[in-house]
């Protein structure tokens, strides 16, 4: 890092992107605080329209600063979209100077905007790494997440809902074959008392279960069968016989 005299309000010190000018000391707006110097380029000349580098500071169609050179301090002052500091150009005594446009406090980093060219032709492509940028970056990836931790608890309450709701079709189902059951049980248990009941009716008024009499027709042949068998009645013929010989 370069030597840096003790009076001045600044020191060279590490930031986001690398080095970074950084104050020492308290800076009050409108300070100038470094100027931006170099070897000055002329555009009309070939050797020096053909340099090309990142510290090229362009004052108008024709002059351009070098600033690579170590001795230029401002070099190390990065880019900002949100800048503390700003480039103070003068065309006619080809100089710029960096000067404050806030108050800024020791620690703080110097910066100021470099412009929509060099941003397009350097910053753009591997992306802005100023602090604004950053904090913009930092809050679309906390709305990301958030976003996402949003999504997974719609997800998740659908899911359960869902989840519930088949629950509910279950349980209404269950319910259903169980009524069902219990209605074909009560069926067949009233069934069952019926038969019960004809049947004991039947035993009772001396029924058969094929529902002929057992005391009727029946008892009556059952008794001609026995006295026929024990040779109690006779024959009509006989029996009229029987009755002339009286």
């Amino acid at each position: 890092m370069p030597t840096i005299p003790s009076n001045k309000p600044y020191r060279v010190g590490r930031s986001l992107t690398g080095l970074g000018l950084f104050a020492t000391k308290p800076i009050k707006k409108g300070t100038k605080i470094i100027r931006y110097f170099g070897p000055l380029l002329d555009s009309k000349k070939k050797k020096d329209d053909a340099i090309e580098n990142k510290y090229l500071f362009e004052l108008n169609d024709r002059w351009t600063i070098d600033g690579s050179v170590r001795k230029n301090i401002a070099r190390y002052i990065n880019h900002a979209c949100k800048p503390n500091a700003e480039s103070d150009v003068k065309p006619r005594k080809r100089k710029v100077f960096i000067r404050a446009i806030k108050n800024i406090e020791p620690g703080e980093e110097i910066n100021y905007d470099y412009g929509t060219d060099y941003f397009k032709a350097y910053l753009k492509p591997i992306g802005c790494k100023c602090t604004a940028c950053e904090k913009k970056r930092k809050k679309k990836r906390a709305e990301a997440r958030a976003e996402k931790a949003r999504l997974k608890a719609k997800a998740e309450r659908k899911a359960l809902k869902k989840a519930e709701k088949l629950a509910k079709a279950k349980k209404q189902l269950k319910d259903k074959l169980k009524q069902k059951l219990e209605a074909k049980a009560e069926r067949q248990a009233k069934l069952k008392l019926k038969l019960n009941g004809h049947s004991n009716g039947a035993k009772a008024n001396g029924k058969s279960l094929n529902g002929k009499s057992l005391n009727g027709h029946a008892g009556k042949s059952a008794t001609k069968m026995v006295a026929a068998k024990s040779g109690i009645l006779a024959k009509p013929q006989q029996l009229r016989e029987t009755r002339a010989s009286a």
